[in-house]
């Protein structure tokens, strides 16, 4: 059901119940206006359903209209929220980083089986956004060494302050891809880049998340590229570089990697059966 313009801020005290039938007149589905009064009351969903006729106080109202409003024009529900969760972790987020989807996921589990549990293993995220990556590996393989890279400042303030929630300890650098860590060398380097064509159809949903962080030139391949081709020389022989991209990229990613000298080429599916991401390994 398409969403419509939420109206003007009620006046009249809703109930839990009114307030869920009013998001669902605005075109909001079912979860969405659940989550949002969970949200707005500080309760679970089987509180919603015990006290539907408990009326909301005016800062719980508020706070509900004013999710709803925001919902209404598409804004993702992540932001809204202010968190989302990713491979166990409840990572805050802002329009300064991607939202952490589940085919990112992905990525995580082929890192996690080429990280020995007890063996100290140095990793590097390249482009972390909200730390998403970094944190699960972290979170997953406490004895590895794990930095983590992205070129907004915004997003590593972001990055961080998961890290600190979290109690993991990444380490963060600003820079553009491995400029950062100039002269070290990874025993793995996994990344979720941009990797969007500019003037992908898609976009138009991707609105309220950061541009930069989405498209990649007119095939999406173009930080795919540098990163791929500056790699090698920050890979220790026989690292791992994994890399997440569309669904229609994978061929060109495989052969990129081949060409720059890689082995052990090969593609991981998405849970939804899609081609999602292309790793190789450095020669010994």
């Amino acid at each position: 059901m398409p969403l419509t313009q939420a109206t003007e801020p009620l006046n009249t005290p809703l109930t839990v119940a009114q307030a869920m039938q009013h998001a669902r007149q605005q075109g909001l589905d079912r979860l969405d206006a659940q989550l949002l009064l969970c949200d707005a009351v500080q309760q679970s969903h089987a509180w919603l359903l015990a006290h539907g006729g408990d009326v909301l106080p005016p800062a719980q109202q508020t706070r509900f209209l004013s999710g709803l409003a925001r919902r209404t024009t598409g804004e993702p529900l992540a932001y809204i929220l202010g968190d989302k969760a990713f491979f166990g972790l409840t990572l805050a987020v802002s329009p300064d980083v991607l939202i952490p989807r589940p085919d990112t996921e992905t990525l995580v589990e082929w890192a996690l089986e080429l990280i020995p549990e007890q063996v100290i293993t140095t990793v590097l995220d390249l482009g972390t956004g909200s730390g998403a990556i970094a944190l699960a590996i972290q979170h997953q393989r406490p004895r590895a060494q794990v930095t983590a890279v992205d070129a907004s400042e915004a997003a590593l303030r972001v990055a961080q302050a998961n890290a600190q929630q979290l109690q993991l300890p990444v380490t963060f650098r600003h820079g553009n891809w491995l400029a950062p860590v100039a002269g070290e060398r990874f025993d793995l380097i996994v990344s979720n880049p941009p990797y969007i064509a500019e003037g992908d159809p898609h976009m138009a949903a991707l609105g309220f998340e950061p541009k930069q962080a989405l498209t990649a030139g007119a095939d999406g391949l173009d930080d795919l590229r540098q990163i791929i081709a500056a790699a090698p020389e920050h890979l220790s022989p026989g690292g791992w570089l994994l890399l997440e991209h569309g669904y229609d990229q994978p061929v060109a990613v495989a052969q990129l990697l081949t060409e720059r000298g890689f082995s052990n080429v090969s593609t991981r599916f998405d849970l939804g059966g899609q081609p999602r991401c292309t790793g190789g390994q450095r020669p010994t």
